[in-house]
Parts: C-alpha cells; structure tokens; sequence
C-alpha cells in the first residue's frame, strides 16, 4: 500500500514537471522540426539524426517553456487559460522549475551539439533565448507588435530540422520559416480576440486590448492574405510541386474564410474555432509538403 501511494506521488510529481513543458505547443514545434530534416534531403533521414536531433530540439523547446513559465506565473495565476498550470497552483516551486529547466536545455544542448552538429544547436540556442528571454520578457510586456515580432522564434523549428540534416541554411529551409512567422500573427490574434479581458486583466499589451477589436479583426484578414501568398512560394520556386499546392489552396480558402467572418460577424466561439482551425491547417500544410516531396521523389 505504502509503495503504490508513493508510486502516485512520484509520477503525479513527474507529470507537474511533464506540464512545466507546454506538451501540446511543443508537440507542434518537435513536428515541423522532423518535417524540415525529412524536406531537407531526397532520400531517407539518417535514423541516427532524426532521433537525436528530434530528442535535442524538444528538450530545448521543453526549457524555453519552462522558463515562459516561471516568468510568467504571477499572470498565470490570473488567467483563466493559464491557472491550472504547475507554479500558480503550486505543484512546483520556482527552485525546481529553475533546475529542471537548466537541466532538460542543457542537456537538449549538449545532445545537439555532440551527436548533431554545431550550427543546430547555436541555431536552437538562439531560438530558446528568442522565446524566453526576447519576446517573454522583453516584447511580450511592451509592445502590442510582440507576435509578430517575437514570431520569429516561433518559425525556426523547420530550420532547425533542416540544418540537424544537412548543416547548412538553404533557401528553401527559409521558406518554411516564413510560411510559420506569417501564420503566427493570424494564429495567435485570434486566441487574443476572445481573450481580451483576461490581458487587459494583467496589463498585457495584446493587440485588442491597446487598439481595439476591430483593429486586430482588420489585420486578422490582411495577415492571412499576407499567409495565402506566402504559402504559394514553395510551388513558386519548385520546391513543391501540385499536392502542395491544391492542398495549400483548400486550407488557405478555410482559414480565409474564418478571418473574414471573424471580421464581418466576430463571436467568440468563432475566434475559438478559427484557433483550433490555425493549428490544424499549419499541421496538415506541412504534412502536404511532406507527401509532395516524396511522391515526386
């Protein structure tokens, strides 16, 4: 009895720790990071790379999380999206997330750099300070533009995959990039919308709390259409071939649809909706580069 209630209280305590990570947002970063090593050569991954490479970035993205965490569990604990997690509810202290995090980087660091090679992990370095120092402390509290600024960070996982495989940054490894920096915006205004009172509750200066709702609605449609044309790019420059492109075309006239309705007859339901959507559409957008790349192979 005595070893099955400490069994619990051990993996309940693994589990706080598990959550320190954000599973769900890194999920998506880890999977378009595997999509740019398989898009970065014509055969197969090496299985060796994609394995560690794989393990390196989520651990690192697993830190940077972490530390989004600890810098913001007072707003958190406000925040009714936010309130659940470790810190605020105290599963956790501030010591053990510290150590935790300095732990699962550096390790994701090390792996990087010893099993993978340089230029990935300075690139995935550069990346976790991008996230958690650039645009948590100092963009996210300052100024309403921090999406799109701090989105940068957010785009590097397909570069970070490429350049685990073949050690360089091409072009076309900066197209990926570009499609995720120009869907953030979009994305995550969206979440914004519907959850205005709970920033202006914090201070937070998200765009439809400093400008207004139908200020963030206008650009909600002009940075999809900025997303529509981007996502054209890998057609444009044969990176990609026609399944990309109708599957890009499809997805495209979804999302266009959302931010259009989000604009003429926004509820929040819609916003909600349009957010699960982003993250569907950018899931399966990269899914459609991958089938494209190895049916024309």
């Amino acid at each position: 009895m005595a070893t099955s209630i400490a069994w619990h209280e051990t993996a309940s305590r693994i589990n706080q720790f598990y959550r320190l990570t954000k599973p769900r947002v890194v999920s998506l970063i880890v999977f378009t990071a595997v999509i740019g090593m398989f898009l970065a050569v014509p055969g197969a991954v090496p299985i060796d790379i994609l394995l560690l490479a794989t393990l390196g970035i989520a651990l690192v993205a697993g830190a940077a999380a972490a530390l989004n965490c600890l810098v913001e569990q007072k707003m958190d604990a406000v925040m009714a999206r936010t309130k659940g997690r470790p810190l605020p509810q105290g599963k956790v202290s501030v010591p053990e997330t510290l150590f935790f995090l300095l732990l699962v980087g550096g390790l994701g660091l090390f792996i990087l750099y010893y099993w993978v090679n340089a230029l990935t992990m300075w690139l995935t370095l550069a990346t976790f300070v991008g996230y958690a120092i650039i645009y948590t402390v100092i963009l996210k509290p300052l100024t309403p533009q921090n999406i799109v600024i701090g989105g940068a960070s957010g785009a590097m996982p397909p570069v970070l995959g490429w350049a685990a495989v073949t050690g360089e940054v091409t072009s076309d490894a900066l197209l990926l990039f570009l499609i995720i920096f120009a869907w953030t915006p979009p994305h995550f205004w969206a979440l914004a919308l519907y959850r205005k009172k709970e920033y202006a509750s914090i201070g937070m200066p998200m765009l439809p709390v400093t400008h207004g709702d139908q200020f963030t609605k206008l650009h909600v449609v002009l940075y999809t259409i900025i997303l529509c044309l981007v996502t054209t790019l890998p057609y444009i420059t044969q990176m990609s071939g026609l399944i990309y492109l109708v599957s890009s075309i499809l997805l495209n006239g979804v999302f266009m649809y959302y931010a259009i309705e989000i604009y003429r007859n926004y509820s929040d339901q819609l916003a909600r909706d349009a957010f699960r959507y982003s993250i569907l559409y950018l899931a399966l957008l990269f899914v459609a580069l991958l089938v494209d790349h190895y049916f024309f192979f």
